[in-house]
């Protein structure tokens, strides 16, 4: 009977030790995760309240409706499939930083090198654009609150990008903070995301397609500002019919390309969203039982997104009375959430997303340092002693410090350049090696056009961003 239990956590323990020693690794982190939690940082990184709010204006300004009613099912099976293999791998070789060590030992030291690379970069990108766009998410809920508080979107307003890049380093600095705590409690903020996410798609799907049933319908106040009208009569819209949610339809193409170029475009909104599923594998170090938690961390977190993601997107498009008027409003989402549910619900429910998208960044954090620890015991980053060390709790603090100062460096570069400083920088500096070669491309003839200068601002703040990234790393 003894032998047909499962085997206890200490047994779990050691066989995660052994197969760790196997691999060339000392066990030095502190291993304390279960399978939920390791499912759970997975989820929240992919977060659905966190890309498919951010990415939602994708909807009406691509092709609409179809870009979530055909985009998201049509993307999700190529992540499956991607999620299958990455499970595999996780299984046979469950390192902390995984992509990379699983390319070097398949593909070769190179292989692993360039993965590696690629991996720390992305996972500084991904991880500043979801922080980036929880500071605009509680930008745009602060000033449905407090007009006084500035919310315009885009660029054009200083005032605005100033607030939203102090709300930003004010979240990157609580990661930090939640991170270095420990993985402990990193886990228990994950499990208690994990019922957050789905808690609150539940609560925005129910409502808005019951209000719709219900006749019920707002005109939402200037920004989300309060307080919104009441609809009555003939002029509420009820819900969409299938026709309309699967039509590709040109009426709602701002992008300035063909339609089938438009729909591609569409398609980010389920790519960005599913990204960080491979945080299982960077936690595998830390998870008790990882050759097969691991693995199926990373399968089940992309399952329940799919489900649950598609289940929002096809609430909120359904409900929607106008989506071309969500489109132009300061947030799509909260257009239909005001519009379906009057101010103070919609409001409400607007400040649950930007909790889950405060979780998802954290999570994001967890795994980007996680990475950065175990590329740096491979010697591969400058300063790698640095980066690799761990603190009493045994956690990595210093790769938890470089990542949350990267990103704030990452993002306040980009932020520096939209404001046109960019072109004064080059004008003031113009035998600067880092600006020299963009100053020739960024004043050739025929930038004076705003839209070629934007694109051109727009690679040169990605250019001379990661040179600052990378001039600090070094």
């Amino acid at each position: 009977m003894a032998s047909s239990q499962r085997p206890a956590k200490e047994e779990l323990i050691a066989r995660d030790m052994k197969r760790l020693h196997t691999l060339g690794y000392a066990q030095e982190l502190f291993r304390a995760m279960g399978g939920f939690s390791n499912f759970a940082i997975s989820f929240t990184i992919i977060s659905i309240l966190s890309g498919c709010v951010t990415l939602f204006y994708l909807v009406p300004t691509t092709t609409g409706y179809s870009a979530a009613s055909i985009g998201w099912p049509l993307v999700t099976i190529f992540v499956v499939i991607v999620a299958l293999g990455m499970a595999e791998l996780a299984s046979a070789f469950p390192t902390a930083g995984g992509l990379y060590y699983w390319a070097s030992k398949l593909g070769g030291p190179g292989w692993g090198w360039f993965t590696g690379w690629f991996n720390l970069i992305g996972q500084f990108a991904i991880t500043a654009g979801i922080d980036y766009g929880a500071a605009v998410t509680i930008d745009t809920l602060l000033h449905a609150w407090f007009p006084a508080i500035p919310a315009v979107p885009g660029f054009s307003d200083p005032a605005t990008q100033w607030t939203t890049l102090l709300i930003f380093a004010v979240i990157l600095a609580l990661h930090a903070s939640l991170n270095i705590f420990g993985v402990r409690l990193v886990a228990l903020l994950n499990d208690v995301s994990v019922w957050w996410h789905i808690a609150g798609v539940t609560l925005i799907v129910v409502g808005v397609v019951g209000a719709t049933l219900l006749a019920l319908q707002f005109n939402p106040g200037n920004a989300g500002v309060c307080c919104a009208t009441q609809v009555t009569g003939p002029a509420v819209h009820g819900l969409n019919s299938a026709g309309t949610l699967f039509a590709v339809n040109q009426t709602f193409n701002a992008t300035g390309f063909p339609l089938w170029y438009a729909f591609l475009i569409g398609l980010l909104l389920a790519q960005y969203t599913y990204t960080g599923y491979d945080a299982s594998a960077h936690m595998t170090e830390e998870t008790i039982g990882a050759e097969t938690r691991a693995p199926w961390g990373v399968v089940m977190s992309v399952v329940v997104s799919a489900v649950a993601g598609y289940a929002l997107l096809m609430g909120l498009v359904a409900a929607s009375p106008d989506l071309a008027a969500a489109g132009s409003f300061v947030n799509a989402v909260l257009y239909i959430l005001q519009s379906r549910l009057s101010y103070v619900l919609g409001t409400a429910l607007f400040a649950v997303i930007a909790v889950a998208q405060f979780f998802c960044g954290m999570s994001s954090i967890t795994s980007n340092s996680r990475m950065i620890y175990a590329f740096s015991r491979d010697g591969a980053v400058p300063f790698h002693a640095t980066w690799h060390r761990l603190d009493r709790g045994r956690t990595p603090r210093n790769a938890i410090i470089l990542s949350a100062s990267e990103l704030h460096s990452l993002s306040g570069g980009y932020f520096y350049c939209h404001h046109r400083s960019l072109y004064r920088v080059c004008l003031a500096h113009p035998t600067s090696p880092d600006v020299k070669g963009f100053q020739a491309w960024a004043m050739a003839p025929g930038s004076v056009e705003q839209a070629d200068w934007d694109y051109r601002c727009n690679m040169g703040c990605l250019y001379l961003s990661a040179l600052y990234v990378a001039g600090s790393l070094s």
